[in-house]
Parts: C-alpha cells; sequence; structure tokens
C-alpha cells in the first residue's frame, strides 16, 4: 500500500521533529571564564530542557598561547551544568591542530543532528572552520549552525576578515541576534543568500537565518534571603547604586560612566557607582619573563594583523575615581566574581550601566534582566534597538559625557519600574530559543 506523497512527506517531517534529536554545541566550557562560556552552557541546558541529547564539546585553549591572559575560571566552586545530564568533552586545544581533526572525528563518531558553533571572535576561524568541514564531509546529514554573536570586530584587519569568511562560510545555517548582525552579516558577505526565519522552519533556498535574541540568563538567580541592606552596609554603598558589571575593557566604556557619575556625584550624596569586574589584561604577573615575552609577541603580531591595533594593557579607568575624588561614592571590587557571587551585585543595585562604544547584544544586560534591572545604555548598535527609553533602561548619545550624565540623573529621578523590565525579559526565554533550533 502507497500513501499519499504529502502524507509521506509529513511523516517524514513529524519523525525528524518529535524523536530525540542529537546535538552537539561547540564552544567554551564551564571551565572557562567569560560571556561565551555562560552562553554556551545555558544552551546546552536549554536544548536538553527541549527534549535533545545534548553533548557540550568544548577547547581546551581557546586562544593563541602567546596571548597574555588567564582565560581560566579559578574561583567558582560550583559548575553550572551540575543540574543537568549534559555531557562535556574538553578536546580542542587552539595551539595544536592534531586536537582540531580530534574534535571533528568525535564529533562525526556522535553521528549528530545538528551541530552548533558559537562564533564571536575571528582568530578561531580556522579551527572551527576545519572541523565544520570534516564534520559535514564526515556526516553529510549533520546541519551545521553557526551562533553569530558577533560578525567581525570593530578595527579588524585583513588575516581577521579571512579568517571569518573561511569559517561562515562552513555554515548550513545561522543563528542572529537581532537586526543589527543580520545586517552586519550581508554587508560583510554580501555573496551569500540569507533567507530570515524567526521560526524553526528551514529554507529551501539560501542560507537560513533565525532570527532570535540573546536570552536571559538564568543560570543567575536572586537569593530570596539575600539581606541587601547587610550588604550594601558591608560594602559601604548608598541608598541608591549604578552597577558596572563585567570585564574592564575600553569599548566596555568604564571610562565614561566613572566620569559621567563624577558630574551628579556631588548633587546626589545618597548614589553610588559599583564597579565589578577584572580588569581584562591584568590577570598574569607581567613582571615575570615569559609574560614579558609573551607581552612583546603579541604586541608585535597585532600591529601587523589588526588595523589602528592599540595597547589596551594600559588602559586603567579606575584612576579616574581618585582624579575626580569620588572615594566616598564608588565603591570597587576588581576581580573576577565566581559564579555565587554574581547575584549578590544585582541584588543590590537599581540600575547597571553599559556606556559602550559599540554593542552587540550583551551577556551583562541578559544577567540584569534576569533580576528586573533596568539599563543606562549608549545609543549605540544592539542597545539602540534593545532599550526603550523610559521602558527597560534610558539611552545616552555615544561618547557623550554630559548626556550620560543626564540619561544617570534622569533614572534617579524617574526610576524605571522593574515590572516594565521584566515584561520585556519574559520575552527572551531560553526555551523558546532552544525550541526553534530544534524546529518546534
Amino acid at each position: 500500500m502507497h500513501l499519499p506523497a504529502g502524507i509521506c512527506r509529513f511523516s517524514r517531517r513529524y519523525y525528524y521533529f518529535r524523536r530525540v534529536r542529537k546535538i552537539v554545541v561547540f564552544g567554551p566550557g564551564p571551565r572557562f571564564k567569560g560571556g561565551i562560556s555562560n552562553f554556551t552552557v545555558s544552551l546546552a541546558k536549554a536544548l536538553e530542557k527541549e527534549g535533545a541529547e545534548v553533548y557540550l564539546v568544548s577547547w581546551t585553549q581557546q586562544y593563541p598561547a602567546v596571548i597574555p591572559r588567564d582565560f581560566i575560571d579559578r574561583s567558582s566552586k560550583t559548575d553550572l551544568l551540575d543540574d543537568s545530564s549534559v555531557k562535556v568533552n574538553y578536546i580542542t586545544n587552539y595551539n595544536n591542530p592534531l586536537s582540531w581533526n580530534k574534535t571533528a572525528d568525535f564529533i562525526s563518531s556522535l553521528r549528530p543532528d545538528i551541530v552548533i558553533f558559537q562564533w564571536a571572535i575571528a582568530i578561531q576561524g580556522l579551527p572551527m572552520g576545519k572541523i565544520a568541514r570534516k564534520i559535514k564531509k564526515a556526516v553529510p546529514r549533520t546541519e551545521i549552525i553557526f551562533d553569530v554573536h558577533n560578525v567581525v570586530q570593530k578595527e579588524t584587519g585583513s588575516l581577521d576578515k579571512r579568517l571569518t569568511r573561511y569559517a561562515l562560510k562552513a555554515a548550513d545555517a545561522y543563528i542572529m541576534h537581532g537586526q543589527v548582525t543580520i545586517d552586519e552579516f550581508r554587508e560583510f558577505m554580501p555573496e551569500i543568500s540569507l533567507a530570515i526565519r524567526e521560526n524553526g522552519e528551514r529554507a529551501s533556498g539560501g542560507k537560513t537565518v533565525f532570527k532570535l535574541y540573546h536570552p536571559v540568563y538564568d543560570i543567575f538567580k536572586p537569593d530570596p534571603d539575600f539581606n541587601i541592606q547587610q550588604a550594601k552596609a558591608a560594602l559601604n554603598l548608598k541608598k541608591n547604586v549604578f552597577l558596572f558589571f563585567g570585564f574592564i575593557r575600553k569599548y566596555k566604556g568604564l571610562h565614561y560612566a566613572i566620569e559621567a557619575f563624577s558630574r551628579i556625584a556631588s548633587r546626589h550624596p545618597d548614589t553610588s557607582l559599583l564597579i565589578v569586574g577584572e580588569s581584562f589584561w591584568n590577570t598574569v604577573d607581567r613582571s615575570r619573563l615569559r609574560v614579558r615575552l609573551k607581552s612583546a609577541v603579541f604586541g608585535f603580531l597585532k600591529s601587523v594583523f589588526i588595523k589602528n591595533a592599540g595597547d589596551e594593557s594600559a588602559y586603567n579607568p579606575l584612576q579616574l575615581i581618585e582624579k575626580y575624588g569620588l572615594a566616598e561614592q564608588v565603591v570597587v571590587v576588581n576581580r573576577f566574581v565566581p559564579n555565587e557571587e554574581v547575584h549578590r551585585y544585582f541584588q543590590l543595585c537599581d540600575a547597571v550601566v553599559n556606556f559602550y562604544e559599540y554593542a552587540t547584544p550583551s551577556g551583562v544586560e541578559s544577567i540584569a534582566y534576569n533580576f528586573s534591572k533596568p539599563i543606562l545604555a549608549t545609543r549605540v548598535g544592539h542597545f539602540a534597538n534593545a532599550i526603550a527609553d523610559g521602558q527597560n533602561g534610558y539611552l545616552a548619545k555615544a561618547a557623550d559625557i554630559d548626556d550620560m550624565a543626564r540619561v544617570m540623573e534622569n533614572f534617579l529621578n524617574t526610576p524605571v519600574p522593574e515590572e516594565n523590565v521584566k515584561k520585556i525579559a519574559d520575552g527572551l526565554s531560553w526555551s523558546r530559543y532552544a525550541g526553534t533550533i530544534l524546529g518546534k
């Protein structure tokens, strides 16, 4: 007995989407610091909750050994995957091409339905592009998806552009976290035809782009027993608290936040600026000969391959605190914050300050939303579309310290209700994100 073709196609589609899917997420595992590690872990957990069998395949070293920085999380006591059955495999060493083959062979042996690569930086283009191509050759039915956090870095050079093209061309489909990223991709790689989808439907022509969002991080949750007033007193914080959280890097604009705060501090003695995060290029002992040699070689390579490369290791916005006499109102926790402590700083703040020079979807923004905290940001990139002035935060003009000070004062005079933020956060779930990938 032969069934009509339409019923056969429906049956195959139903089987494809309803059976247990085997998914590999490739990216930094939970032993690493940073937002991409948090994202990789969160995505793996979300896919598992949606019924998939999930493997997380991680780097052992993410970057060239010459980079003078410690990327390992040596502070957290809890593993963010402890409450899941996700299987973690640390295989890929950037500095050992043999491990790239080993990675591809391992993933191919699983015969996965989908492999999702976390794409954020061009320097990883060669190993990721090779791994993706080798998997596709070994298991042609496997769908290769690149989750594009950032198409290509600002101030990039020709080598970075070539590495980016090499990696991204290996994908069957892409996930992008907003229209800004899609527009950047089209400008950078106009030769690739894109078919935009906001659901899990795969396009029949062109490469599918799942237009999604940066989901709200639920790996860091409010502690109902946390004593906010006691914590404020211990840190010598005032009644109102602005929070800068995350790695201290120039593009994140901490220098703007401190200077803007200096212009309103005297009028608001009941307000503090709380700075929590690790100075990005200050994680190793720079007096050691090995580190000095690494720094010299790294600096030379940057000057050769990256356009307008500056020495960000000299960036020290914290010195502005003394310059402006803000010691009584600015509190600094200048270290990497372990997983167990993250909730504290978001629970005791009133708003998060993201006066970035440029912005793709932000992990700090995502954490803030899970604590229903508004964002004060610059009107650049992703923030220009994600922050609705007066709804889930306030927007300032880029590189305009007076306008940033206006925004901070505006928030103190007219706070954004946390209920507004929660409404927006409710639409940015991991469940829908993972479900779209799985075609639900």
